[in-house]
Parts: structure tokens; sequence; C-alpha cells
């Protein structure tokens, strides 16, 4: 254990057991003698851009990487509510002891328990083999899936011990972890489990169908030359080289993610999640797409013509009125931006505010936000781009590499203020502090320089995809 203004924080505590490909085993340890302060290995990945920026290049990875952290104000008898944070990238990268995930300033300025948890990432936690294997690979392809609902289960077991209270637990994730948020609510293994949840930016357009799933094994299975079976023994770096092999295919977005019709995921996520009546807060940032597109190439050189045919393939005839629509709210773009606009939409902002919808209909309480703050850095070409608003999350502004992401305008803190405390006041009482969104004047909060509710925003943007669908 460490300590860290009177937080006190726990790394790399085991929740789980398990060979390749099989189904994670609880594991509690001895909790009353607790010496750890090492984070405990991340999942086997190929490090990125994101990873590096967010501070993760360094450290250790191993298939061993059933690990949990814990920040907690004491080991007391207080049950405060409990807030365990899925980590997201892409479902292939990532780890729970992230520098921007640290626990330590949520857990000082609300009173919280927050929880960071590690789970299996790309072929070793999404490959569906069950149809290329037999009955030895049953539910393969949601392993990453089942870890995050055994870590959720330590939780339930042993959270009192932390000063946290079993009975109020909230899950938030990001980007895939925004996504996995949706597959817990989605899954008949964590009924119970948790209490409230918060979606940001999930990549929806991530999750796979049966059929994606199935044709991505068999990819991997070309890639790595060997039988199914085989794939229990291959080395480590075998593995990643077939799955970079994968990952450098057509539509590889989709190749590892949680793979529906399964026992632990019947239904396909987004309708999991649709029918699940736990709150919901769900949002994505306003250009989530120029964090990838600013330096593409195909966005950067595209002219009005390449503009005219992006936008065809998404709106038909109503091509010409889509742009015209982005341009007004996006004025001076070039063609390559309102092109990332779009897709922005298409990928995160469509599909949750859908989400939203269904579940307004089912009478499942939901919550939206906006976030739109835009940061000054790299000479503003990023806006409001994805993962921007994680450190304002956790109010973490002083963790290494958020200054060179976000600038160090006084509004920050502000922000910060203001996001750190709707998360919690969600997760301590089920209510973010504004109106939960509806059909008729979908409320939704628009974070910025100050936060406000506004009504329907870009309602013309949102007729468009209606439209479109």
């Amino acid at each position: 254990m460490t300590t860290s203004n009177g937080i006190q924080i726990f790394k790399g505590l085991r929740f789980a057991t398990a060979g390749r490909f099989e189904l994670p085993q609880p594991f509690d340890g001895n909790l009353d003698r607790l010496e750890t302060g090492t984070y405990g290995p991340q999942c086997p990945q190929l490090i990125g851009m994101m990873e590096q920026m967010l501070g993760q290049g360094s450290l250790p990875s191993d298939e061993d990487c059933f690990f949990l952290n814990v920040f907690t104000p004491g080991r007391d008898a207080e049950r405060r509510p409990v807030m365990v944070w899925v980590h997201g990238g892409a479902f292939t990268n990532g780890t729970g002891a992230t520098p921007w995930y640290h626990g330590e300033s949520l857990a000082r300025r609300h009173d919280v328990v927050v929880v960071t948890v590690n789970y299996r990432l790309g072929a070793f936690g999404f490959a569906h083999l069950s149809d290329h294997g037999g009955g030895s690979f049953a539910d393969s392809g949601n392993l990453g899936i089942i870890d995050q609902v055994e870590a959720l289960r330590w939780v339930r077991r042993n959270i009192h011990r932390f000063g946290g209270d079993p009975d109020n637990v909230t899950i938030f994730g990001e980007s895939a972890g925004g996504s996995s948020v949706l597959a817990l609510m989605a899954t008949p293994l964590a009924e119970g489990l948790f209490h409230r949840a918060i979606a940001l930016s999930p990549s929806m357009n991530q999750l796979r169908s049966r059929q994606r799933a199935h044709d991505a094994a068999g990819h991997l299975l070309d890639a790595a030359a060997v039988p199914a079976e085989s794939l229990r023994s291959l080395p480590v770096e075998a593995m990643l080289s077939a799955q970079n092999s994968v990952l450098g295919r057509p539509g590889s977005f989709t190749a590892f993610s949680p793979t529906p019709g399964e026992p632990s995921l019947p239904l396909p996520v987004e309708v999991g999640a649709a029918n699940n009546p736990v709150p919901l807060l769900i949002g994505t940032t306003r250009d989530e797409m120029l964090l990838f597109t600013v330096a593409d190439p195909a966005f950067q050189g595209m002219d009005e013509s390449g503009l005219l045919a992006y936008a065809r393939d998404r709106f038909g005839d109503e091509a010409t009125t889509a742009i015209e629509t982005y341009r007004a709210h996006r004025p001076g773009s070039s063609p390559g931006a309102v092109a990332s606009a779009i897709v922005t939409d298409e990928g995160f902002r469509a599909p949750a505010r859908r989400l939203a919808e269904e579940r307004v209909r089912r009478g499942h309480p939901t919550w939206m936000h906006w976030f739109t703050w835009e940061t000054p850095q790299f000479g503003g070409l990023l806006g409001s781009c994805h993962a921007l608003d994680i450190p304002f999350v956790f109010h973490n502004l002083e963790r290494k590499g958020v200054d060179a992401f976000t600038g160090t305008g006084p509004e920050r803190e502000r922000i910060a203020d203001f996001f750190s405390s709707a998360v919690t006041s969600f997760a301590r009482q089920g209510d973010p502090g504004w109106a939960p969104y509806d059909l008729g004047s979908r409320t939704t909060m628009q974070i910025d320089h100050d936060a406000r509710t506004v009504s329907d925003p870009e309602h013309d943007i949102r007729a468009l995809w209606d439209a479109a669908r």
C-alpha cells in the first residue's frame, strides 16, 4: 500500500487466474495483509500512439494480467460509492494502470472508492474460436468481458474491506471501455454486480456481428498458420504477430470485440444495454475522430469532390444538404474536417443517441452529455477530440502528458470540477445534476468553458442521421 494526499492506494491486487482461452477463476488472497505497491502487468499488446501518449508504454505485460487497483479514502467502516473504471484501447490495447486513470484525485475530492481493472485484450480476450475448435473454446470471443465480470465479483465480495459499499457500484469507461460498460449491461453474468453505468464515447460501431467474429477468427488462424487448438501453446510474440496481421486487413476495427450469440452475451450489446433498467449516463465529444483524421492523408488531402463522394456514401441524394448542414455548424471547416465531423457522428454520437432513445422508449432512466470544449494545443487542430474528456472526468489535470494534450488554461480547473462532480454525483445518488433524456426536449448537458443544458443540440444533424437509417 502507498498513501498520497490522504488516499490509500493498493496496486496490483489479483482478482482472478486463468490459462489461455480459459474462463477466469476467482481469487481473493489475503486482504488483511497487503504490501503490494506495484501495478500488475498489462495484457500483451502492441503499444500504439495513444498508449504512448497516455504514459503506459513502459509497463510490463503478461498473459497473467488479472489485476486491479483500489484508491480509497480509508479502510474503515464507511460505505462509500464505488466507481469501477474499464479502460479503453479498441479492445486491443490499454491497462487500468494508465496515469490518466489514477484514482487518487477522484477519491480525495469526492469521497468515493475508485477501482481500475485489467482484462484480456485482442486475440487473448476476443478471438471467437468456438466455431473453429469445438466446445473447448466456448465463449472465447467474450473472455475480456467475462474478466471484467470477474473483477466486479471481486468488488462485490471484498470492497467493504476498503471502505466501499458493494450495494452502490457504478461502472464507467471510455471508448472501448465505454462499449465494455454497455456489454456489462448486456451480459446476464453481471446482473446485480453494479447499480449505475457511465459510458463515455462508447465505440459502438466496433461491436461486431457473430459472422464477423467468425471471419476474424479464421483470419487469425490463417495468419498464425496453425489449427485452433495449437493457439493454446503459441508463443506470445507469435500471437501478437498474427493479431497484427489481422489488424492490417480492411475492416480491422471490428476484428476483436464482444461477440453476440454466446451464453455470456446472448443478445447484441446495443439490444441488451437498451433492455437493462440500470440508470445510464452516456455521451460523446464533439470532434471524436479528429484525433485520428488530423494526420490522415485521406482526410487532409480531401477536396470538395472527395467530400461529396464521402457524403453520398452516407446520405445518398441528401449529400449536398448534409454538407451544407455540417458547414453551418462548423463554418470555415476544410472538406476533410467536415468529413471527420460526419464520421464522428456516424461512429459515436448517432449510435449513442439511438441507444438513449431506445432506453427512453423502454422507460429506463438515461442521461446524456456532450463534451465540446476544444483544446488549444496543436494549433487547435484536435478540437474536442476523442479521449480529451478523460483527465476532466478523473480531475487529473496534473498527470503525465495531460497539459501537452489540454494546455494549461485556467478554465480547465472549472471544467474538471464540474465533470468530476457530475459523475460522482451520479455514482452517489443516481443524478448527475440535470434532467434525464427524453424524446421531447432531448435535454443534454453541454460541457464547455461553462456547462449548460441544451435541448436537442444540432437537431438538424440529428434529423440527417435519422433519415439515413
